[in-house]
């Protein structure tokens, strides 16, 4: 096999009943890119199912697969980020992909074309999404795409898509990270000069489960937003201000009326009442969003890896 060009890297978390057709039409798809070499690395995230065994037997006689086993779940992030540090040294371009076949493998020479363009990062828009996912799966990834670029200042269309291409020097500034949690689309943005976006495929799942549930989208959030954005506290500064204002205007206004003998015949227990409650709940906000930086901080200061290799399985000669 030629010294790989094109590398495709691919997590795997009990994806059993999809992964030979995965892969029989990954092989299809990247044929005609035989002369300039390309792998397949695909990151066994702690399956229980019987993925890790069938990997492993396509890997003892195709030398274009790469299986590389954890020894338990880390998540599908750190999945990637392992699996770009397995990258060959003569890759030049890297394809992210789910397992789940819900986005083509097909697609895939699309975005190869457009890297080889000179785009750094190439994303992938799922534009037929809303005939194969039902509204519940849809809002909160619609809400997830809203925030993330408002947040992050980058308006790509479709931040949940993982069918996505890097020219090899993005991926290696984002190994220079030594972040513990993260998300590899818009830690890529951060250093990508020239982006682009392609429309794929979007299929619905034929088997298994989505991996990504209304928690983990809210999970998912709190990193987005901690990890890339000052911008919660800068919101609870102003929120601040506004409560001050509004007491200060309150108070004022309290004091007129006094002045001008009008009763008060609650004795401004409601109103007292009133800004007690909303002063508290902000507060209990604000302690939230703190303790979500203070959490990922004490993460980062015990210098864990982000995940554990137990062994690399490909062919031997």
């Amino acid at each position: 096999m030629a010294s790989p060009t094109i590398s495709i890297v691919i997590p795997v978390f009990n994806e059993e009943p999809n992964l030979h057709t995965l892969w029989e039409r990954l092989r299809q798809s990247m044929s005609p890119f035989d002369a300039e070499g390309w792998e397949v690395i695909m990151v066994d995230d702690g399956s229980k199912d019987q993925s890790l065994s069938l990997l492993k037997s396509i890997a003892q006689r195709d030398e274009h697969l790469i299986v590389i086993e954890f020894n338990r779940n880390y998540g599908q992030h750190a999945a990637i980020m392992q699996g770009f540090q397995t990258v060959a040294s003569s890759t030049q371009y890297v394809i992210t992909l789910d397992a789940d076949l819900q986005n083509p493998p097909e697609d895939i020479p699309r975005l190869i074309t457009e890297l080889k363009k000179g785009y750094e990062v190439v994303g992938g828009v799922r534009r037929t999404r809303a005939q194969n996912d039902s509204f519940w799966r849809r809002w909160p990834s619609k809400l997830v795409n809203y925030v993330t670029r408002k947040t992050t200042g980058v308006a790509l269309t479709d931040y949940g898509c993982m069918l996505r291409g890097y020219t090899k020097s993005v991926v290696e500034a984002m190994l220079s990270c030594d972040e513990k949690s993260t998300f590899i689309p818009v830690l890529a943005n951060t250093f990508a000069k020239s982006i682009t976006e392609v429309d794929v495929g979007h299929a619905p799942r034929l088997h298994g489960d989505s991996k990504y549930g209304l928690l983990a989208l809210i999970r998912l959030q709190f990193d987005l937003t901690t990890g890339f954005s000052t911008f919660p506290l800068q919101m609870l500064s102003g929120i601040g201000i506004l409560i001050s204002v509004g007491s200060l205007g309150l108070g004022i206004y309290l004091l007129i009326m006094r002045l001008l003998g009008f009763p008060d015949n609650t004795n401004g227990v409601f109103t007292l009442f009133a800004l007690v409650f909303l002063i508290l709940g902000i507060l209990f906000l604000g302690l939230g969003i703190l303790g979500e930086y203070i959490g990922r901080i004490y993460s980062q200061v015990r210098v864990r890896p982000r995940s554990i290799v137990k062994h690399i399985h490909r062919k031997t000669n």
